[in-house]
C-alpha cells in the first residue's frame, strides 16, 4: 500500500448548499463578548472526524443523516446561522438572519483503510476533504460553518468542519457537534441547551486592566512563510517517563499538559536560534469556564480562554535543564483567574481588539480532554477526531495542539503538530529525540532509543 502522505485520490463534490435551522428561528443583533471578537481570534479553525463503516447503519447515507442533524441543531443554535457584521469600535455582532451554515456533500473514491493506520495532522489532502469555497472564509458577511461530508468506498466517511474562531473556541465546537450527534442518533434536544451569554465576558465598566499582560505587547512576526513544515510528535508512555526522569523531584507533580509545553518550548527555541539575548514567549490557552465564581454555564459556547505568557531570554531557556523552563511554565498557568480574563476583556475595549504578540512566540493548546473523539453521529466513535492541522491562525506556525491519540502499537499518548521552517524542523527533531532518551538506558544498551515522529511534510 502506498504511504498515505503519497496517496492521490479522487473527490466528487456536489454544490456548495445552505443549510438553514429546521425551524424559523428569531431575527436579532447579538453582540459576541469583548473576549470573543479580539484580532487573534478573527480567523478560521478546521476540525476532522474519521469514521468506520458500521454494519447496523447500512443502508443509511451519513451525508442526509448529518445534513438533517445539523438543521435541527441550528434550532438551538441559531446563531451560527447568521452572519457577523463589525459595528463601531470594530465591535463584532451576530445579525442572526436564519440564512444557515455551508454544506458540501462529497464521495472520495477510496478506502478509510488506505489513508493509512494512523490518522493525525498534517493530512496532505486535507484541501479535499474541506474544500475552500471562494469567498466564504471572511470573518464578517460569510457563513460561520463550513461542514464538508464526504462518503468512503468502505462505508465510512469524514465529516470536516470550518469554524468561524471569534464565535467559539473548541470547546463550544465540541457542544454544537456533540448536540449535531445526539439528534443524529434521535434525540429531540440537546442533553445540554446552549447558553449565549456573551455578556459575561465583556469589558467592565468603566474598564480596568489589572494585570500586565505582556502577550498583547508586539505584533510583529518574524518566523519566514513560505518555507514552513508540519510534522507531529507522539509522546506516548516511554516519551513522558523520559522526559519526568529529567526533573528534579520537587517538579514531578507537575502536569502532563506542563511538561510537554517546556520541552516542546525548549527544543523549537533551540531550533529556530534566536540570539541568546533575545527575548521569547510560550503562550498557554487556558479554558477558564471553571475560574469564574460561579463557573460560567455548562451550555456556554463562546470563547472563554486566557493566554498568559512566559518569557525568558532564548540563552536562558537553551543552556539551562528542563526544569527552567517547567517552572516558567507552571507559574504562569497559575496566574489566570476570573480577574484575569476580565482584566484582557478590559484591555480589549481601551487598545482596539489587539492581536496577540507573535515576536518569537509559541502557543499550545490541550484538547485531550474534551472527548471530540467520543462524538457519535450513529456510526460510534471516531478513529481520529481533532484538529486538522497545527499552525492554525492568522500566522502560520504559531500554535500547537495536543491531540489524544492511540498509535500503531495500541500505546494511548498525545499526538503534537509542529509547524516550522524546514531547516529548523530538522533541528526541533534531533532535540527532541535527545530530550526523550533515557541516559541509564542509553549507557545500558549503547543504542539510543528511537522516538515516534511522523514524517509527513506539508507546505503552507
Amino acid at each position: 500500500m502506498a504511504s498515505p502522505n503519497a496517496l492521490t485520490f479522487n473527490v466528487t463534490r456536489q454544490n456548495p448548499a445552505l443549510i438553514p435551522p429546521a425551524q424559523p428561528t428569531p431575527y436579532e443583533f447579538k453582540p459576541l463578548s469583548d473576549i470573543d471578537d479580539q484580532e487573534g481570534l478573527r480567523f478560521q479553525f478546521p476540525v476532522i472526524q474519521f469514521y468506520r463503516r458500521n454494519p447496523a447503519m447500512d443502508g443509511k447515507d451519513p451525508v442526509k443523516v448529518i445534513h438533517v442533524a445539523v438543521a435541527r441543531a441550528l434550532v438551538f443554535y441559531y446563531p451560527f446561522a447568521g452572519r457577523l457584521r463589525e459595528m463601531a469600535d470594530r465591535k463584532l455582532v451576530v445579525e442572526c438572519t436564519g440564512e444557515g451554515v455551508l454544506f458540501i456533500e462529497a464521495d472520495a473514491d477510496v478506502r478509510l483503510q488506505q489513508l493509512g493506520d494512523s490518522l493525525h495532522p498534517p493530512f496532505p489532502w486535507l484541501e479535499e476533504l474541506l474544500y475552500h469555497v471562494p469567498g466564504s472564509d471572511g470573518v464578517v458577511n460569510c457563513p460561520l460553518l463550513l461542514i464538508q461530508v464526504t462518503r468512503l468506498k468502505c462505508g465510512g466517511f469524514i465529516f470536516a468542519v470550518r469554524l468561524n474562531h471569534t464565535m467559539s473556541d473548541v470547546f463550544g465546537l465540541y457542544r454544537f457537534l456533540s448536540t449535531v450527534g445526539e439528534l443524529a442518533r434521535g434525540a429531540e434536544i440537546p442533553s445540554v441547551l446552549p447558553v449565549w451569554q456573551r455578556h459575561l465576558l465583556n469589558a467592565r465598566d468603566p474598564p480596568h486592566v489589572s494585570y500586565t499582560h505582556h502577550m498583547y505587547e508586539n505584533t510583529r512576526a518574524l518566523i519566514p512563510l513560505d518555507i514552513m513544515v508540519q510534522r507531529s510528535i507522539f509522546f506516548g508512555p516511554a516519551e513522558i517517563s523520559a522526559l519526568r526522569h529529567r526533573l528534579s523531584p520537587h517538579l514531578h507533580h507537575c502536569t502532563t499538559f506542563e511538561l510537554l509545553t517546556a520541552c516542546i518550548w525548549r527544543c523549537r527555541t533551540i531550533a529556530i536560534s534566536p540570539g541568546p539575548d533575545e527575548e521569547v514567549r510560550i503562550m498557554c490557552i487556558i479554558n477558564g469556564r471553571g475560574l469564574f465564581n460561579p463557573p460560567l454555564p455548562t451550555g456556554y459556547y463562546g470563547n472563554a480562554s486566557a493566554i498568559p505568557v512566559a518569557i525568558s531570554t532564548a540563552g536562558n531557556l537553551c543552556k539551562q535543564p528542563l526544569d527552567f523552563a517547567l517552572e516558567l511554565v507552571m507559574k504562569t498557568k497559575s496566574e489566570v483567574t476570573e480577574e484575569y480574563i476580565k482584566s484582557v476583556a478590559d484591555l480589549m475595549v481601551i487598545r482596539g481588539r489587539p492581536h496577540f504578540a507573535v515576536v518569537q512566540t509559541y502557543i499550545v493548546s490541550d484538547v485531550t480532554h474534551l472527548g471530540l473523539e467520543d462524538i457519535d453521529y450513529g456510526w460510534g466513535k471516531a478513529v481520529y477526531s481533532g484538529p486538522a492541522k497545527g499552525g492554525v491562525g492568522v500566522i502560520p506556525g504559531l500554535t500547537s495542539f495536543y491531540i489524544p491519540f492511540k498509535n500503531k502499537k495500541g500505546e494511548r499518548g498525545i499526538i503534537v503538530p509542529i509547524c516550522l521552517p524546514a531547516n529548523a524542523m530538522e533541528v526541533f527533531v534531533k532535540e527532541f529525540q535527545m530530550m526523550v532518551k533515557r541516559e541509564d538506558e542509553d549507557i545500558a544498551s549503547g543504542v539510543a532509543r528511537k522516538s515516534s515522529i511522523s514524517i509527513g511534510r506539508t507546505r503552507l
